[in-house]
């Protein structure tokens, strides 16, 4: 079997990373093109992929960002905001990549990363009751401010804010 590849999330992965955010994804939280492609174009991007073979087995979206104000979902990025935070904005893995760790490397990718260009903080709203995977990689639950929770609450019932410090 070929290896997995990992490498920036560019472009000409869209059409299967849209793909497979509808299948990863509850509808209420899956994002039209031109959102989901303007994480990409933001000033400080963190966005990686894994494939084998052009299969794309899974994806980050994660940006440079404002410490504590998630964009929210289906709007269109300023590409020239950033920020000393690391936002994770989006991660699914195929069914063809589950059980094989690919989300962790995703994830410590675009941490390390961000580490090393000096963000202090990561930052997520755990959806669909993902809180417990999320703390397997280091983020803890944390009370958001009035502001914050009611951001968070439009994530559904189960959506946590969760944080880590780089």
């Amino acid at each position: 079997m070929t290896q997995i590849l990992f490498m920036p999330f560019e472009p000409r992965h869209l059409p299967q990373a849209l793909a497979l955010q509808s299948q990863a994804y509850p509808a209420f939280l899956v994002e039209a093109a031109p959102a989901f492609a303007s994480r990409l174009q933001v000033a400080a991007p963190y966005n990686v992929v894994a494939e084998r073979d052009g299969a794309l087995l899974g994806y980050l979206l994660a940006h440079g960002w404002t410490g504590e104000s998630p964009p929210p979902v289906g709007v269109v990025l300023d590409p020239d905001v950033t920020g000393d935070t690391l936002y994770l904005h989006d991660l699914a893995v195929s069914d063809a990549g589950r059980g094989s760790g690919i989300g962790r490397m995703l994830v410590e990718h675009a941490l390390s990363r961000a580490a090393a260009d000096g963000l202090v903080s990561a930052e997520l709203i755990a959806v669909e009751g993902a809180a417990e995977y999320w703390a397997r990689l280091g983020f803890d639950v944390e009370p958001p401010s009035p502001a914050l929770a009611a951001k968070v609450a439009g994530y559904g019932a189960a959506a946590r804010w969760m944080r880590r410090t780089l």
